[in-house]
C-alpha cells in the first residue's frame, strides 16, 4: 500500500481538504511516500540514535535512558511481518517532576503531520508498525461519522485513559480488584478525511509518552505480540484432538520455533482461545455436531446416523461410516461392546463396536452416545447398529451388565451372547476366602479348568464337580451361580460357534476404549469430541493400512524350503501367516503319526504331539485323500479359522503343498479389503478446500528449500533474501484476509468447519448420572450450613450493557446461543455503565 504526498502542505481546513487543488498545499516537508512492505532490516540499516535534546534550551534537566539490545527478538505484528530493529528512548525530568519518554526510531517509521493514506487499515498498519519499534501498543480511539463515512478518527497509546474507580453496589459489598495499566498518556496521531477521496490526512501527532517504553526483548509480551494469528488457533484445536491441553501445545510450539520470543502467546493466551472456541460453542453444541453428521451423510452416500430426543435435548446417537460398514461385512463375525465414560462434558456414555481385523488390531464397527444406560437405551442403539449393518454377529461379547444382556437378548436373536471371562475371574480373590485361595493350588486347577479350549463339556462338568469335591465348595454361593452360568462364559460351550476363540474377554473392547479417551478429555463438547473420535479412528486406520502395505511389500525369505509355508505367505496377513508357519513347523517337527485306520474312504490318523513340557497329547486326524478335506479333534480351524499342527502333520505325509481352498478363511486374507477403504478422500481430518492445499503445498516447497540448505549458510542467506523479495512483492498490494476473517466466530468456524450462527432444533443433553458415579455423601454440620456465602461482585457485561453476577462478555448469552447462565441483573445509571 502507498501513501501519496503533495510537494507542499500548509493545513487542514475544517476537517475537510479537497483533493485537487488544496491537495497541493498539504505539505511543507518534501514529498514522502511510505511502504508498508519494506524490509525492515534495510528500513533501519542506518542504526539507533545516541543523542538526546539539549536540557540547556529548555532550562530542563534531561535524564536519557537508551534501550539497546542487539538480540532482540523477531515479533510479527501482523502479515507484514515487520521487524523493529534496534530501539532506544529518552526519559526527561522537569523542574516540577514529570516525565516525559520520547522514543526513538528510524525516520522511515515516524509519522509526520501532513502523510496522506489510502484509508484507514493503511492508517493503522502504518502507525502499528511505528509503535511496534517504539515499544508501545494502539488503541483505535474515538471518531467523527457523518453519513456513514469516518470523517475523524483517533489512534492513542494503549495506555492512554484514566483507571475507572471501583464501584461498591451496597456497604457491605468489596470492591473488585482490578489491574489497570492506563497512566492517561496522550501519544497519538489525528487522521480526518480528505474531501472527495478515500484518503486520510494525518493531521496531528503527538510523540511524546508519561510511560517507560517496552524494552526490545519485552516486545514478545505485548499485547500486539500476543495476539494469536490463525495458524496458532488452528494448532491448539490440533493439538487438543490429540489430548494435548493449550498450556502442553504452548510448550510444544516453543521447542518447535526455537524460544518463547519466536512464539504469538503466552499459556494463559493459549488456554483463552481453548476458552472461547467452548464459549462460541456453547448452547449450538448438539446442533452443530448434527449438523456435520449430515454433511457426512450428504457427502458420503453410505454413511449412517440416527439420533432420538426427549423433551427438545439429545439422548441418543448412533453412527457408522462407510468404512466401518466394510470392515463389519469383512470382520463382523465376533463382536465386542462396552461403555466407557468421561469423554464428553455431559457424562453422555460411550459406546463403541469393536471388533479384530485380518492383522489382529482393534477395528472399529460404529459408536453411539448414551444419556443413560438401560435397557431401552442399549436396546434402541443395537437395534440402529442393526439397521447399518443389516446383519447380525455369530457371537457378541460383553461384561455382565443386565441391560445389555436383556437388549441383546431382543435385539440380536440369531447372536450367541458371550459373557467376558476376566471380569468373572477377576472376582475370585474376593469371592473364597483368603486361606484357600492362597494356601492351596485352587486357583491355578480353576484356571486351567475354565480356559481350556479343547475340553469338551462333559469332561467339564465333571472335572468341575471333582474340583468341588476336593476343596468342599459344593455349597459356595457364588461358584454355584457362575456354574449355572457356565453356558454363558465357558470356553467348552462355544465349541461348535465359528471364530469362537478369536474373543473370549472384552480386553481388546478395553483397550480400544481407552485408546479413544487419549484422544478426547471431560471437558470437550460434542463437536469437539466427534472431532477427537474422528482422530482416534483416523490412527486406528492407518495403523490397519500400514499393516496391510507391510504384508503386500514383504518378500518371502524361507529357511527351508517348504512349499506349503510359501504358499501360506502368498495368502495369508504378515500377522497370520507367523501363526500359521508356527503350526507348519509343529507338524513338521513336533508331531509325528502313531496309528493309521481306514475307514471307508477316509483316513483316519492318530498324530501324537510332545508340547515344551513333554507331555505328549494324541489327536485324531480324519482325511479324506480324494477332496483333500481333513478334520482334527481340537477343532482348531472352527474355533480360529486357520489349520493346527496336527493337520499339517498329516498334509506333510501325503505330500499336500498348497493349503485346501476350502481351509483358507477369507477373513484372514491379504486382499480381504477392498483398495478404495484407503483414499484419501474417504479419511477423516482431512481439509480439501482448494486454500487448504495450496497452503500445505507451499509449507512443503518451503520445507524442500530449507532442508536443502541447512548445512549451507551462504545458501540459506540466498534463500532468505528472495523470499523477502517475494514477500514484499506478494504484499505489495495488502492483505486480502478481511477484519471479518479474523474474527473469533470466523476463527471458530474454520476450524470445525461449521457454521456457529445455526438455529438450533435440538437442545445439548443434561449432564448424565453414569453407574457407580456415586453421591455426595459428605453430611455439613450445622454452623456450615448456617454460614452464608459472600455475595459476588457484580462485573460489566460488554454484550448486555450491564453490570450481572454469573457471566460476562465472554459466557453472554448474545454470544453462546443460549441462557447457559441465570445472570442477575443490577440496573444502573448510564453514566456508570
Amino acid at each position: 500500500m502507498e501513501l501519496q504526498q503533495p510537494d507542499h502542505c500548509s493545513q487542514l481546513m475544517d476537517m475537510e481538504v479537497s483533493q485537487s487543488s488544496d491537495q497541493t498545499a498539504f505539505m511543507e516537508s518534501p514529498t514522502r511516500v511510505f511502504q508498508m512492505n519494506l524490509d525492515v532490516q534495510d528500513a533501519l540499516s542506518e542504526g539507533s540514535y545516541e543523542e538526546g535534546f539539549d536540557s540547556s534550551e529548555d532550562e530542563v534537566e534531561s535524564v536519557i535512558f537508551t534501550n539497546n539490545n542487539s538480540d532482540s527478538p523477531n515479533n510479527v505484528i501482523n502479515e507484514d511481518n515487520i521487524d523493529e530493529g534496534a530501539v532506544q528512548d529518552s526519559m526527561f525530568i522537569s523542574p516540577n517532576g514529570t516525565k516525559t519518554w520520547f522514543p526513538h526510531c528510524d525516520d522511515k517509521l515516524k509519522p509526520v503531520e501532513g502523510m496522506i493514506f489510502k484509508d484507514l487499515d493503511s492508517v493503522l498498519v502504518f502507525y502499528r508498525a511505528y509503535a511496534f519499534a517504539c515499544g508501545f501498543t494502539v488503541r483505535i480511539n474515538q471518531g467523527k461519522v457523518k453519513e456513514g463515512e469516518t470523517i475523524t478518527k483517533y489512534y492513542r497509546c494503549n495506555r492512554s485513559g484514566k483507571p475507572q474507580k471501583g464501584k461498591k453496589f451496597d456497604a457491605n459489598s468489596k470492591v473488585r480488584q482490578t489491574s489497570f495499566k492506563t497512566t492517561d498518556c496522550k501519544a497519538n496521531i489525528y487522521v480526518v478525511k480528505i474531501k472527495g477521496s478515500s484518503s486520510y490526512g494525518l493531521l496531528k501527532f503527538e510523540e511524546s509518552h508519561n510511560h517507560s517504553l517496552v524494552e526490545d526483548f519485552n516486545k514478545d509480551l505485548t499485547k500486539i505480540s500476543r495476539k494469536l494469528p490463525f495458524t496458532t488457533k488452528e494448532f491448539i484445536h490440533k493439538m487438543s484432538l490429540n489430548s494435548i491441553g493449550p498450556a502442553k501445545a504452548h510448550h510444544l510450539m516453543v521447542s518447535m520455533m526455537g524460544g518463547h520470543h519466536l512464539v504469538n502467546g503466552t499459556p494463559n493466551d493459549f488456554k483463552n482461545h481453548a476458552r472461547t472456541t467452548r464459549i462460541y460453542i456453547g448452547a449450538r453444541d448438539t446442533q452443530l455436531l448434527l449438523n456435520k453428521l449430515r454433511e457426512r451423510a450428504r457427502i458420503r452416500k453410505e454413511f449412517y446416523f440416527d439420533y432420538e430426543t426427549e423433551n427438545g435435548k439429545l439422548r441418543s446417537l448412533f453412527w457408522a461410516d462407510e468404512i466401518s460398514k466394510i470392515n463389519y461385512k469383512a470382520f463382523g463375525e465376533v463382536l465386542a461392546f462396552d461403555a466407557t465414560y468421561q469423554t464428553n462434558k455431559y457424562d453422555m456414555i460411550f459406546v463403541p463396536f469393536t471388533g479384530v481385523d485380518n492383522h489382529k488390531h482393534c477395528v472399529t464397527f460404529g459408536a453411539g452416545l448414551l444419556s443413560n444406560e438401560t435397557q431401552e437405551s442399549y436396546k434402541w442403539l443395537l437395534e440402529k447398529f442393526l439397521i447399518a449393518h443389516e446383519k447380525q454377529p455369530r457371537l457378541v461379547l460383553t461384561d455382565q451388565d443386565r441391560s445389555m444382556k436383556k437388549a441383546i437378548k431382543e435385539v440380536f436373536t440369531l447372536s450367541k451372547h458371550r459373557l467376558c471371562m476376566w471380569h468373572i475371574m477377576k472376582k475370585l480373590p474376593s469371592k473364597i476366602e483368603g486361606d484357600l485361595l492362597q494356601n492351596t493350588d485352587l486357583r491355578s486347577r480353576l484356571h486351567r479348568l475354565v480356559w481350556s479350549v479343547y475340553m469338551k463339556t462333559t469332561t467339564f462338568e465333571n472335572k468341575w464337580a471333582e474340583l468341588m469335591e476336593m476343596f468342599s465348595l459344593k455349597d459356595h454361593e457364588w461358584l454355584s451361580i457362575m456354574y449355572a452360568k457356565r453356558k454363558k462364559w465357558v470356553p467348552a460351550y462355544f465349541r461348535d460357534i465359528p471364530m469362537c476363540c478369536l474373543l473370549k474377554t472384552t480386553s481388546i473392547c478395553e483397550s480400544s476404549n481407552a485408546s479413544f479417551k487419549v484422544n478426547s478429555s471431560s471437558a470437550n463438547t460434542l463437536i469437539q469430541f466427534m472431532l477427537c473420535f474422528e482422530t482416534r479412528l483416523e490412527n486406528q486406520r492407518y495403523r490397519q493400512r500400514c499393516a496391510d502395505f507391510k504384508s503386500s511389500t514383504l518378500a518371502y525369505i524361507p529357511e527351508k524350503d517348504v512349499p506349503i509355508e510359501r504358499h501360506a505367505f502368498e495368502v495369508y496377513t504378515n500377522r497370520i501367516f507367523r501363526e500359521v508357519k508356527n503350526e507348519i513347523s509343529k507338524g513338521m517337527y513336533s508331531s509325528y503319526i502313531e496309528n493309521t485306520e481306514v475307514i471307508d474312504t477316509k483316513l483316519l490318523y492318530s498324530v501324537s504331539q510332545r508340547n515344551q513340557a513333554g507331555v505328549v497329547h494324541t489327536y485324531k486326524v480324519t482325511y479324506d485323500k480324494t477332496e483333500k478335506k481333513a478334520d482334527c479333534a481340537c477343532m482348531s480351524f472352527n474355533r480360529i479359522g486357520y489349520l493346527c499342527s496336527h493337520i499339517f502333520c498329516v498334509f506333510r505325509v501325503n505330500q499336500v503343498d498348497e493349503i485346501p481352498a476350502c481351509y483358507i478363511n477369507k477373513r484372514w486374507r491379504k486382499d480381504v479389503l477392498p483398495r478404495n477403504v484407503y483414499t484419501i478422500e474417504g479419511r477423516y481430518g482431512i481439509d480439501n478446500r482448494p486454500e487448504t492445499i495450496l497452503k500445505q503445498e507451499i509449507m512443503q516447497v518451503m520445507n524442500e528449500c530449507i532442508e536443502a540448505f541447512r548445512c549451507d549458510q551462504a545458501g540459506l542467506l540466498n534463500l532468505a533474501e528472495k523470499v523477502k523479495e517475494l514477500k514484499e512483492n506478494v504484499l505489495m498490494s495488502g492483505s486480502s484476509t478481511t477484519e471479518a476473517e479474523n474474527t473469533n466466530v470466523a476463527v471458530v468456524e474454520t476450524i470445525l468447519g461449521q457454521t456457529v450462527d445455526v438455529e438450533v432444533d435440538v437442545t445439548n443433553p443434561n449432564v448424565a448420572r453414569t453407574k457407580g458415579c456415586g453421591r455426595k455423601r459428605r453430611i455439613s454440620g450445622p454452623g456450615e450450613k448456617a454460614m452464608q456465602k459472600p455475595a459476588k461482585v457484580p462485573r460489566f457485561c460488554k454484550s448486555c450493557k450491564k453490570y450481572v453476577v454469573g457471566h460476562d462478555s465472554r459466557n453472554c448469552k448474545k454470544v453462546t446461543g443460549g441462557s447457559n447462565a441465570q445472570a442477575s441483573e443490577m440496573d444502573l445509571p448510564e453514566s456508570e455503565i
